[in-house]
Formats: structure tokens, C-alpha cells, sequence
């Protein structure tokens, strides 16, 4: 055959089919262009149930999905929500005694306690204290909860990081927003049910591990979006292909595609590579109206911090999460500071200046956004990092990682604002009062979803597993 008949791609039907391999190998041909099967009505996987159809939640929910804020790097909780006069008081002195020293990641010992500097005042009708660093979310505490009293075991940025996103300071398990796919599915067939977005090309510490599906079927991964301009690349047919031809070249690829998957039913990855390209074809449709910020008005990209080089970047994945969540996607997972830049070893007033002037006003004008649109009452937003900062300064201006005490809130789906849960001591060191572990707060935030963490259940080489290893409890309260 000439190239399989040039254009045409016109193949007999008894002409041997070569392997997927020698196709690829020989061709070149992208198999990502199956991503068109289902335009043909021809998906080999069409007999199969889709595991990613829409289930039924275990209950009802009051969030349909989710929108997670993650501060990489551990923002210090005594700089922002949790204010501490004893702090102030004892600024330059040792750790008195009666407060028990923790190990530090960095190791310093005997180091003093740093000052704050920060000018605090209460906001709202709940008089929740927020410090002069974040005056747009200060605008929102009555639909804010604060959680003082999160704690974690990860004491570095790795393992931290990888414990906010799978429930273990290990990688291996599946992401927070791989269990919500896996245990509701998709609401939405033309755009993925998990998208991730960083604010700059970067990746955050483990990278795509973050947003695995672990030891699920890959198809429940995260999807990642490009920052700027382009988040969605190449949903445009090649230059000079007309839809006809793509279409005979599918049929082509897609009878190469059920002989392939005949001896590989089991393959998750190939599995999930198909079904990406499906969606991929699907999103040629979709995609490019959900990511076309030019339709919002100049006075919403102005709320968001567009025309500024400080708030733009992540004011546009802000703004992006909500036509995500618009259009039906269920988790979305933005990362500021991506690379460790809220890590303040030193120069704690330069680094947390610099992340707050970037993440105040886009985090602001999502939350006011959601709600203008009704939004904000069916989608959980939560805001926070791996660890806090601890009162101790390192390198005389620094504040070192603070795993056994720190501050997370989370806002709508249901979540009653204006109010305060939990406490650290006097010097915001450890969790004293309502402590949540991380399992505790991914059992939150599941059950807001309709999901019981200890009832969702996969069977990974005949053990039951959990989003939260058998353990954590939904604080049910933080709704009433």
C-alpha cells in the first residue's frame, strides 16, 4: 500500500494488521490520534462500563466539587490567622521551659523567638482576626472557616507535601482528588473530572506523584493544565488535515487499538492513554470555551488581579478553577508558590510580603466570584500548605518547618463561615484543642462531598484501602 493509499488511508479488510509496536515504530503515527474514536462511534471500549460514569455519593453532599489552594512551602499560620501576643511578648528570648522544644527540620537549637510584626485586626460580622498581610481575604471571613489546630507528620517539604495530597508522607497512594474521581466520577464526559494547575511551569515538590492515581487505574490521575496564556495545548487538527481524513485514519487506528488491548486487558496505563485520547478528541469541542478567559468582562479579570505582574499568574488559574467548576469538574487543585516558595528559612518578611501581595487578591475575588454566581454554596474551597512555621526564628530572620501545629480553612459546600475551629498553645507551636490530622481533614472534605473515607473502598491485591489508611474522622461540625 502507498501510504495506505496516500490520503485516503483506504485499507482492505484482508490485509494482516501489524502490531501496535511495528505501527509506532515504523509510522510514527501518534495513536493520540484515537482521541477522535468517539466521534466515529466506534470506542473500543464501549462494552466496558466507563469508570468514570457519575456515581451515587454515599449521602447527600453539600459540595458537588472542590477547589484546593495549596501554599506550597508551609505559610506561617502565627503570620496570618493564628495571632499570638505571648509571641511578641517573649520576641528575642529562648523557649521557655514549660513549652516542650520540637525537633526542627533545619536542626538549630536553642534559637529565639522572632518577633510579629504584623498589624492585626477582627473582620466581619464574626470578628475572625486576620493580619494586615492578606486584606482581600480578610474581606471574607463570614464565609470562612478557620482551622487552627491541623497537625501532620511530615516534617520536610517532600514528605509533607506528599501527606497533604495522598494521606502518607511516602509516595505510592493515590491523590485526594483521585479518590473524588474514583468515588464519584465525572460529571463532566468532555473535560477531565481532576485538573491541577501551578502557577509557574514548575513542578511542586514530587511533582505529578501529587496527583497520581497510585495504585488505582491511572484514568482517576490528575490532569495538568499549562500556566499563562495556552493552558490547553494542540486541540487544533494539524494544518492541512480535513476532518475527513482524520476520520479514516481513525478507523484505521481504531481496529489497530482492539487488537492491541486484546492481550493487555489489565493494563491500566494503556487503559487510561486511551481514554485520555478520547477525551483529548472531546475536549477539541469543549475545552477551548471552558479556557478562553477573553469572555470574561475587563471588571472580573480586573477583580482577579489581571494587568498586574504580581497577582496575574495565579489570578488566572483562580479564575480558571471557576469555569472548571462551572462546567462540572470535580476537584481542582491550584498550587502558589510552586517550587517551595512559601518556605521562609529566612527573610521571613521579604518571602511572605512577596506570596501574600501574589495569592491575597486572587483567593479573594474567587471566593466573592463563587458566590456572586450562587457558586460558592455547592463548591468547597480549601486553602493551605504542608506544615506552618514555627515561633522560633532560624537564621535570625526565618521562621523553620512547623508540623505539629498549624492553620488550613476552608470556605462554601456547605461549610459554615465566621467561625473558628481548634487551637494551638500560646505560641502557636502545637495543636492543643480539636487537633486534625491530615486524614482527619481529607475525611472533612470527603464527607462534604457525600463520600464516607472509610466506606470508599478499593481492593489493591485483596486488601481494602481507604482514601485515609483506615483512619481520620470527618469534623462534622465545621457545618453547623
Amino acid at each position: 500500500m502507498k501510504f495506505y493509499e496516500h490520503q485516503g488511508l483506504h485499507v482492505p479488510h484482508d490485509v494482516p494488521i501489524a502490531s501496535r509496536r511495528d505501527f509506532l515504530l515504523r509510522g510514527g503515527a501518534g495513536f493520540g490520534a484515537l482521541a477522535l474514536s468517539g466521534l466515529l462511534n466506534a470506542n473500543p471500549l464501549k462494552n466496558s462500563a466507563n469508570p468514570l460514569a457519575a456515581k451515587q455519593p454515599h449521602f447527600a453532599p453539600t459540595a458537588k466539587s472542590c477547589i484546593f489552594l495549596f501554599m506550597e512551602g508551609g505559610p506561617s499560620h502565627l503570620d496570618l490567622f493564628d495571632p499570638k501576643p505571648l509571641v511578641k511578648k517573649l520576641a528575642g528570648q529562648r523557649l521557655p521551659p514549660s513549652f516542650k522544644r520540637p525537633i526542627t527540620a533545619m536542626g538549630e537549637a536553642e534559637s529565639p523567638i522572632l518577633d510579629l510584626p504584623r498589624k492585626w485586626k477582627q473582620h466581619g460580622q464574626s470578628g475572625l482576626w486576620v493580619s494586615d498581610w492578606l486584606p482581600h481575604i480578610a474581606e471574607c471571613m463570614d464565609d470562612i472557616a478557620v482551622i487552627r489546630s491541623c497537625w501532620t507528620n511530615g516534617i520536610n517539604h517532600s514528605g509533607g507535601v506528599c501527606q497533604m495530597n495522598t494521606g502518607q508522607p511516602l509516595g505510592g497512594r493515590p491523590s485526594l482528588g483521585a479518590w473524588v474521581s474514583y468515588g464519584l466520577g465525572s460529571e463532566n464526559e468532555n473535560l477531565p473530572s481532576f485538573v491541577v494547575m501551578t502557577d509557574t511551569p514548575a513542578a511542586p515538590a514530587n511533582g505529578p506523584r501529587n496527583w497520581s492515581a497510585g495504585f488505582m487505574p491511572a484514568m482517576y490521575q490528575g490532569v495538568r493544565l499549562n500556566p499563562g496564556k495556552e493552558p490547553i495545548r494542540n486541540l487544533n487538527l494539524p494544518k492541512g488535515t480535513t476532518p475527513g481524513q482524520y476520520r479514516k485514519q481513525l478507523e484505521f487506528l481504531r481496529r489497530l487499538n482492539e487488537q492491541h488491548l486484546k492481550s493487555r486487558k489489565h493494563q491500566t496505563e494503556l487503559e487510561a492513554r486511551i481514554r485520555a485520547y478520547e477525551l483529548a478528541y472531546r475536549m477539541q469541542a469543549s475545552a477551548p470555551e471552558a479556557v478562553d478567559l477573553t469572555r470574561e468582562t475587563e471588571a472580573t479579570k480586573k477583580m482577579y488581579g489581571f494587568g498586574n505582574k504580581d497577582t496575574e499568574p495565579f489570578g488566572r488559574n483562580c479564575l480558571m478553577a471557576r469555569r472548571l467548576v462551572e462546567r462540572g469538574v470535580r476537584f481542582v487543585q491550584l498550587y502558589h508558590g510552586t517550587k517551595s516558595k512559601w518556605d521562609s528559612h529566612s527573610k521571613m518578611e521579604e518571602n511572605h510580603g512577596r506570596q501574600c501581595r501574589q495569592s491575597d487578591q486572587p483567593v479573594a475575588a474567587l471566593l466573592k466570584d463563587l458566590k456572586a454566581r450562587g457558586l460558592l454554596d455547592e463548591t468547597l474551597v480549601v486553602w493551605g500548605g504542608e506544615f506552618g512555621r514555627t515561633p522560633m526564628s532560624e537564621k535570625g530572620d526565618g521562621r523553620d518547618h512547623n508540623p505539629t501545629g498549624f492553620t488550613m480553612w476552608m470556605a462554601g459546600g456547605g461549610v459554615r463561615g465566621g467561625q473558628v475551629i481548634g487551637a494551638t498553645d500560646d505560641l502557636g507551636l502545637y495543636a492543643v484543642h480539636d487537633r486534625l490530622h491530615v486524614h482527619d481533614l481529607h475525611a472533612t472534605i470527603l464527607h462534604l462531598m457525600g463520600i464516607s473515607n472509610l466506606d470508599l473502598i478499593y481492593r489493591y491485591k485483596g486488601r481494602p484501602e481507604t482514601p485515609t489508611i483506615n483512619e481520620g474522622e470527618a469534623y462534622t461540625k465545621i457545618t453547623s
